[in-house]
């Protein structure tokens, strides 16, 4: 290397060059936000078709201009995707998300901040800190509580539980690990709980026999009076019960559990009381709604997704904890070969010692800028507009005489193709119904002009729909209406014809 000249590399993009391939790609994105309602929902082609169209190259040898490869991947990515930005969209709970926070992530990979620690993102860190800070006061909670971005809502929870099972076991589980501890550790959720609960108790060495499935009561949200007789009965059996998971919005029916009930139950038996809030929590900001989530205040700590219902881009989740010591006191370490060290004058937040990642993406960045275009009321619209387009869908179920409207709480409602007079045709009408609406949800999910996912519902095989778009209109929930009838109908003419 000639040390008179400056190196040269072939993957930087000179400024000319860069400029021009930006400004493009942002026209390009700009149609694309600008006809995406006009687009299917989904291309439904099979893996083979998806591989056919990326091709089966080999690793290239030599390089490719950036300029082509822009084209090459923007017609990949924009022809052959599922958009959950596209107003039918209401699979599962992601979002339609925000431009601004496609352009944030450009920002942020562009100056690339470490997370991990303070001196290597000292106006990142202050702006994750300051958005934790404003999360807590979007759902009502105190802005005294702490916190850390994440990936998403199995990662918010996760975080959260060991901070619980460190604040909960004995002072020295750290280095006598589970095998030490007197009486297993147990803990408590309801049949309604996300998986993200038996990764838990898996991947932390509790194994799933911990786990106390507490039942449902007929509205879906935990049976307190056994919550309670099953806590008496661990202890008087010799367990260690540590931790209470309430649900505020759960995954398949939108319903937010007791809070405060749970929460005193945790303060009678001295249990951590966390709230999976990663969907539905953010309803909270809407006054009508407020009631609903009681109790969040007593929580110790909080999972909340701003990739569901703030519209954030994938990936940004939150945990929330009443007490940031707790996760210091779990995740916090100190190698020789970090040279993190507060000064005695100003101590400084490390985010590193706040969960699992080291390296972290600046995920904050997103949330932060959208909260602030959008502001806390804009939110409030937004969110309480899709409930209400969630509760128009369940009313035009009920209405039709070929649905069967199921369940319908914050932006989930779910429903079921019932046809008209087939009950003299089947022996077995709850296995009929639930294999047609089955067979109904694939061919909706594969043919572009809605996407809804499933759940079962007191064994009833539903399609659900979870409206968190704010892209999203009246006009939407009719033709959506329309649109499963027919395909629901056209299934029915081919079981017939079988």
């Amino acid at each position: 290397m000639d040390n008179a000249k400056p190196r040269t590399s072939s993957i930087e993009i000179n400024k000319d060059e860069f400029r021009k391939i930006g400004y493009r790609l942002v026209d390009t994105l700009a149609d694309f936000y600008d006809t995406i309602d006009r687009k299917p929902v989904t291309s439904g082609e099979t893996p083979s078709q998806i591989q056919s169209a990326l091709g089966k190259d080999a690793l290239p040898e030599n390089g490719t201009a950036a300029s082509a490869l822009f084209d090459k991947a923007t017609e990949l990515i924009l022809n052959h995707s599922l958009f959950n930005g596209h107003p039918k969209f209401f699979g599962y709970i992601t979002s339609s998300p925000t431009q601004i926070g496609a352009l944030a992530d450009l920002l942020a990979a562009a100056v690339n901040p470490n997370m991990g620690a303070n001196v290597l993102s000292p106006m990142a860190t202050a702006i994750e800190k300051q958005t934790v800070k404003w999360l807590a006061e979007f759902i009502g909670v105190s802005p005294t509580y702490g916190g850390i971005l994440v990936s998403g809502g199995n990662m918010a929870n996760l975080t959260a539980f060991l901070a619980a099972r460190t604040a909960k076991a004995p002072k020295n589980i750290k280095e006598a690990g589970l095998a030490n501890v007197v009486g297993e550790m147990v803990f408590y959720c309801s049949k309604a709980t996300h998986t993200w609960i038996e990764k838990a108790a898996v991947l932390f060495g509790h194994g799933t026999n911990a786990i106390r499935w507490i039942p449902t009561d007929t509205n879906n949200r935990m049976n307190l009076t056994v919550l309670s007789q099953t806590i008496d009965t661990d202890i008087k059996d010799g367990k260690k019960p540590f931790l209470v998971v309430a649900n505020a919005g759960d995954v398949s029916t939108g319903v937010v559990d007791d809070l405060s009930q749970i929460g005193a139950v945790c303060k009678a038996y001295d249990l951590w009381f966390h709230i999976d809030g990663a969907y539905g929590v953010p309803a909270a900001v809407v006054p009508q709604y407020k009631k609903l989530f009681e109790g969040i205040q007593d929580a110790d700590s909080i999972a909340l997704d701003p990739h569901k219902w703030l519209y954030a881009p994938l990936e940004a989740g939150c945990t929330l904890v009443k007490n940031v010591q707790h996760l210091i006191d779990t995740y916090s370490a100190h190698p020789v070969y970090y040279n993190f060290d507060s000064s005695a004058d100003e101590p400084t937040l490390n985010y590193y010692e706040y969960g699992f990642q080291n390296s972290r993406g600046f995920r904050a960045l997103k949330v932060w800028m959208a909260l602030q275009q959008i502001g806390k009321n804009g939110y409030i619209k937004m969110i309480n507009e899709d409930i209400e387009l969630s509760r128009l869908l369940f009313e035009e179920a009920k209405k039709h005489p070929e649905l069967e409207a199921v369940s319908q709480n914050l932006s989930i409602a779910t429903m079921r193709y019932v046809p008209l007079n087939y009950l003299q045709e089947v022996s077995d009408e709850e296995t009929y119904l639930n294999e047609l609406n089955e067979k109904l949800l694939n061919k909706l999910q594969s043919g572009g002009e809605v996407f809804l996912s499933n759940a079962v519902i007191g064994n009833k095989y539903c399609l659900r729909a979870c409206i968190v778009n704010y892209r999203t209109s009246i006009n939407d929930i009719h033709d959506v209406i329309e649109i499963i009838v027919r395909e629901g109908r056209s299934i029915l003419e081919k079981l017939k014809a079988e």
